[in-house]
């Protein structure tokens, strides 16, 4: 029997080696990690029995280097004299070196452990296919796979129990300050209570009930809120009988054509229909341009049709003289890749007067989307449509605050014109105020400090 030692910088080459020195027919004894890469043992005409043997009289394992390994390592000449038995390790203790550790209990004898491992091995040997396969993966990651699998699963699990945690250690903080706010100032805590049943969002209510009088009597802790969220708003106070061209703008089906229609009867009863243009620019709806001439023609005004910067341009150059000049767009939403070339075209117009047109009925979330999404056209006024349709008009009250729009009009139906008015804060204010008592909407004291309670805290 003959025992070698390789030493190759991955398994791979390791079992190359093995393969071109001693042949399909070795047998892999034992394997290891070690600073130079992987060391694995291995032997030609393998006979356990002769290793037995030899481990029982404590024969001394010749392991003779490969050639690779021996050509890395220096010279050194060996001793003249042979060395005392007693510096010799035995075949035991070199085989026990070269064994990996066992994990559970030790086997009762390492060449008893080896013999396993070195029938598998030989089968590996084999099949170069195999043996290439499994030396692209070597024992020891494959063993501390599932450990590691195991720490990501345990830290998974500790970062979720860390953030339920944290979200009840925040509940508890909120209750508390809301309750405390609550015992020391309960007429400011019903000035929050009436906002949000108002539907005011939580940091404009918050703003407002700062804006309030330290000393508040209950009397004020009732009207005077209302009299504050008007103050907050702001109105053009434009009318129709205001001349310039204006171009409405605002995401799909708040009703801008509607609008459109009722502004230029109001001002074909002031100035005839010969003061009076419409221009269409949606080509994206399907019936957008004949809808706006139907509304024309019931009025006695023309349409002008413009989709590109140079119509439009060439179009408003023909209406310079026209009084009053209403400049319809398709609705576009805020992530509809569209509405940047929408945003191009009016640019490359020049100066317009835009109007932004919102649903109330439409969620403030929305609302907000709608404001960034239109931002870069810096629109001058907006107009509120659907108040007849919206349930509460605190979202869209606390977006107008928020970014600091002003109203030119309010719609609150679909005839034309008469459901159309011009802006007026304390109205609007009444108006939601009387949308609230209508409401059954339960403020319970969880809500509170869910929306108030951490500000506070």
């Amino acid at each position: 029997m003959k025992i070698k030692r390789f030493v190759a910088p991955d398994m791979r080459q390791a079992m190359g080696q093995v393969r071109d020195e001693q042949g399909d027919d070795a047998v892999i004894l034992s394997t290891r990690r070690i600073d130079e890469g992987i060391e694995v043992i291995a032997a030609i005409d393998y006979d356990e029995a002769l290793v037995r043997e030899a481990a029982r009289h404590g024969a001394p394992l010749q392991v003779e280097p490969s050639r690779s390994a021996a050509a890395a390592r220096p010279f050194v000449p060996r001793p003249s004299t042979p060395p005392p038995p007693t510096q010799a390790p035995s075949l035991a203790e070199r085989v026990a070196a070269i064994q990996p550790a066992p994990r559970a209990t030790p086997a009762p004898a390492p060449v008893a452990a080896a013999a396993p491992a070195a029938t598998a091995v030989r089968e590996r040997v084999a099949a170069p296919a195999r043996a290439s396969a499994a030396a692209k993966a070597p024992a020891e990651p494959v063993a501390l796979h599932p450990v590691i699998e195991q720490a990501a699963q345990d830290t998974a699990r500790m970062r979720a129990e860390l953030g339920s945690l944290r979200e009840l250690l925040e509940s508890q903080l909120s209750s508390l300050a809301w309750n405390d706010m609550e015992r020391r100032h309960p007429l400011r805590a019903r000035v929050l209570r009436d906002m949000t049943r108002l539907g005011i969002e939580p940091d404009v209510a918050r703003d407002l009930a700062e804006n309030l009088p330290e000393q508040l009597r209950p009397d004020q802790a009732r009207y005077l809120p209302l009299g504050v969220l008007s103050r907050r708003l702001s109105v053009t106070g434009r009318h129709v009988a205001d001349a310039g061209t204006t171009v409405l703008i605002g995401p799909t089906g708040v009703g801008k054509t509607t609008t459109i229609a009722k502004l230029a009867a109001r001002a074909v009863m002031r100035h005839g229909a010969a003061q009076v243009a419409l221009v269409s620019t949606d080509d994206y709806r399907i019936g957008a341009a004949a809808q706006l001439e139907h509304y024309a023609r019931l009025l006695g005004v023309r349409v002008f049709p413009a989709y590109d910067a140079a119509s439009l341009r060439e179009v408003l150059q023909v209406l310079r003289g026209r009084h009053t000049v209403l400049i319809d767009t398709a609705g576009v939403a805020g992530h509809d890749t569209r509405l940047q070339q929408q945003i191009a075209l009016l640019r490359d117009v020049g100066e317009l007067r835009t109007c932004l047109v919102m649903g109330a009925n439409a969620q403030a979330l929305a609302l907000d989307e709608a404001v960034r999404s239109y931002q870069p056209l810096q629109p001058q006024s907006c107009i509120l449509t659907k108040l007849d349709e919206a349930p509460s008009l605190g979202g869209a009250l606390s977006v107008l605050i928020r970014h600091q729009l002003t109203l030119d009009f309010v719609t609150d139906g679909q005839r034309v014109p008469e459901d159309i008015a011009t802006a007026d804060t304390r109205a609007l204010v009444c108006r939601a105020a009387q949308a609230m008592k209508h409401q059954s909407v339960e403020v319970d004291n969880d809500m509170l400090a869910e929306r108030f309670g951490m500000a506070l805290a």
